[in-house]
């Protein structure tokens, strides 16, 4: 893992306006994420989690503090900057795969590419290359209903890799998955964050599948409440 930051979160506060009253998702938070680190993101609901998610991703914005993504502020940045960053900063997989269902697995994978600027010979080589990567070799023609839950989530995690971001958001990526799939798909975000060095921020609800991460951490009120490293990682 190299020795830089990627992410770095210096006292973010989120308030939403509900009605008549205000609500504080995050309060004074601070982060750091390494390059190439893996770090696992828990708590009840209510505690934050998502609302961070969506602040890293440049879904949402900041009440106050500062996030910056490879040394940008997000939090000062213009709507069609962030759209920018959201495309070639950052790599989205979520619980429900968000697959287009007409596409096959190469063209899901090309998708993400398409405002990139690459010709199509080009996206249609990194889109191969990438689900060889996920252990989807030959299975570049099949389309999401020829596909297992688990593959489906192959072809998410190689489309979120195919502009080479800063940073993978995974929105509880084993949620919709078995058993066995759920272990397939931790073990090759581990994978990749080891051999690759592929920086991940994971949300789960799943303790066993936070284990997996380099590193821990517990969102509760808005706060980081408990750290865990795994040291075996």
């Amino acid at each position: 893992m190299n020795n830089d930051s990627v992410l770095k979160i210096e006292k973010l506060t989120k308030i939403y306006r509900l009605g008549k009253r205000d609500v504080t998702p995050l309060i004074d938070l601070d982060l750091k994420v390494q390059r190439g680190e893996f770090v696992a993101i828990m708590g009840p609901s209510g505690s934050g989690k998502t609302t961070l998610l969506n602040i890293i991703g440049c879904i949402d914005k900041t009440t106050s503090g500062s996030v910056l993504l490879d040394g940008v502020d997000l939090a000062k940045l213009s709507e069609s900057k962030l759209c920018r960053i959201r495309r070639e900063k950052i790599g989205f997989v979520f619980q429900s795969f968000n697959l287009v269902h007409y596409l096959n697995a190469g063209e899901n994978v090309e998708l993400a590419m398409e405002l990139s600027g690459k010709f199509k010979g080009e996206r249609r080589r990194r889109a191969k290359e990438l689900l060889g990567l996920v252990g989807l070799s030959g299975r570049e023609l099949h389309r999401p209903s020829r596909l297992s839950q688990g593959e489906q989530q192959r072809v998410a995690i190689a489309r979120a890799l195919a502009n080479d971001p800063a940073m993978i958001l995974a929105d509880e990526p084993t949620g919709n998955l078995d058993v066995v799939n759920k272990e397939a798909i931790v073990a090759l975000l581990s994978e990749l964050s080891g051999k690759q060095g592929t920086t991940i921020v994971m949300v789960t609800h799943d303790e066993q599948v936070a284990t997996k991460a380099q590193r821990m951490l517990t969102l509760r009120d808005g706060k980081i409440s408990c750290w865990n490293t795994n040291d075996s990682i």
